[in-house]
């Protein structure tokens, strides 16, 4: 990627939690941003509390429910024509399924809430928004993905179903999708990372991680140097999952 170059990136979840320490810091950092959310109010205020200077049309705001499978592709139809020059999707919305959503016990509403929201809006964007990234040969893919939805490791003892294999399959479609774009050779990286138990509304008060902390791997991923000849993993690796700047086992 050309540092010199403008950088433009659209954040999810961009008016609270995660989304927002991600969105502040790489306008910190010089980015143009797109920010993405449900509720249009806290949006709004959001944007508001990014613009330190006088540039306001380089911080737009779009709300979208996407639980909304229509209004979702609908609105994403219309981001992709009007910003052709997105070189960033920074994925960080999502949802906690409710304590007793066991496999046998949670039901079809339920599922479907958790799954549209943090798997096929994923699905969504990706499809309509990082063609324009891969013709350019040239972006960043972001998402926001979590430790529970590993198939290895602790906390796999089953629970919280809908939200588990939601992001089980959010760590498939990045796999899939960083081998379909040449892993890095063709100019864009796609990458999942856990931020870890961080405070914010889903994670609640006593959670250990600050919002901060959370969101640190992510922006590392949108701003590393990369490079396949080198010998570090940090910089030649992608299509991995990665927690605290190390890579995981999916």
């Amino acid at each position: 990627m050309n540092i010199d170059a403008r950088k433009l990136a659209l954040v999810t979840g961009g008016s609270r939690g995660l989304g927002f320490e991600t969105a502040k810091t790489l306008r910190a950092r010089g980015f143009d941003l797109i920010l993405v959310a449900k509720d249009s109010q806290r949006l709004v205020a959001a944007r508001a509390a990014l613009l330190s200077d006088e540039k306001s049309e380089s911080i737009e705001a779009y709300a979208i429910d996407f639980e909304n499978a229509e209004a979702t592709v609908s609105a994403l139809e219309a981001i992709a024509v009007t910003h052709p020059d997105i070189t960033h999707l920074i994925l960080a919305h999502g949802v906690m399924s409710e304590k007793m959503s066991k496999t046998l016990k949670t039901n079809d509403a339920e599922w479907n809430r958790v799954m549209s929201i943090n798997f096929d809006s994923v699905f969504q964007i990706v499809n309509r928004l990082a063609p324009s990234l891969v013709e350019a040969r040239n972006g960043r893919i972001v998402i926001f993905s979590a430790c529970l939805g590993r198939m290895s490791g602790p906390g796999n003892a089953g629970g919280l179903a809908p939200y588990r294999i939601s992001k089980a399959a959010v760590n498939a479609l990045v796999r899939n999708l960083a081998h379909e774009t040449g892993l890095g050779a063709r100019g864009v990286l796609v990458d999942a990372m856990c931020p870890n138990h961080s405070r914010t509304d889903m994670g609640g008060p006593d959670a250990p991680r600050s919002a901060e902390e959370g969101a640190e791997t992510a922006i590392w991923l949108a701003t590393r140097e990369f490079d396949k000849a080198s010998d570090d993993f940090q910089k030649n690796t992608t299509g991995v999952f990665w927690e605290d700047r190390q890579i995981i086992p999916w």
